[in-house]
């Protein structure tokens, strides 16, 4: 992706985080038809070094990139930015709009799983992260074995080895801080949860070059 240095984002535990909290990826891979784009959640291993997940048998994914190197795309906060919440536009409206957003790229190569004894205890890992801030979370265990063995026949796990991570956080960095300020603000009144969160992103630019936000 084209990446000037300003929205360039390189620090691992940054990246991993990101990958964490928004773990529903676009995975792009080369098929025999040309580019193909699946949409799946994938965790991120202890260690951050593999993604996992797992497609339907019958997407032709797990063949076709297999043992090939696949790119998976993590999307953050997004929003769009007035050019009238800039002080400068006030002073010679010389501001146009733009789109702020958070996206993180994870390139590796794909291994497919496909033996039960490592599938289930992938799918219960994913299972117990995301109904883990439930009160009654839903366990695999929770439904029956000859059903849960079903599922499973039906399903085969995915594995990327990341060999590269790269992030851009485009929360503009590249205006003054009083543009940033007045970023802020307007993201902070449109009061959504993508806005909120950008607006937080843009406040820590500010943040980190001594300035209030």
């Amino acid at each position: 992706m084209y990446l000037p240095r300003h929205f360039a984002e390189t620090r691992p535990e940054v990246l991993q985080a990101a990958i964490r909290a928004h773990p529903f990826a676009t995975l792009a891979s080369l098929g025999p038809e040309g580019i193909v784009a699946d949409h799946l959640p994938l965790q991120l291993s202890a260690d951050g070094t593999r993604l996992l997940g797992h497609v339907a048998r019958a997407n032709p994914l797990w063949e076709a990139a297999a043992d090939r190197e696949v790119l998976a795309i993590f999307h953050g906060p997004q929003a769009y930015v007035s050019p009238s919440w800039y002080p400068s536009k006030r002073e010679h409206g010389k501001a146009v709009p733009t789109w702020n957003y958070v996206v993180v790229h994870a390139r590796g190569r794909l291994t497919a799983i496909d033996d039960p004894l490592r599938l289930r205890p992938l799918l219960e890992d994913l299972v117990d992260r995301h109904e883990g801030a439930f009160a009654e979370p839903w366990r695999v265990g929770d439904a029956p074995s000859d059903y849960i063995e079903k599922m499973l026949a039906a399903i085969v796990g995915i594995e990327v080895a990341i060999s590269a991570l790269e992030g851009k956080w485009k929360t503009s960095q590249n205006q003054p801080d009083a543009n940033r300020a007045g970023v802020v603000a307007g993201l902070r009144r449109s009061d959504t949860e993508g806005t909120s969160a950008m607006a937080a992103l843009v406040a820590a630019t500010l943040a980190d070059s001594g300035k209030p936000a």
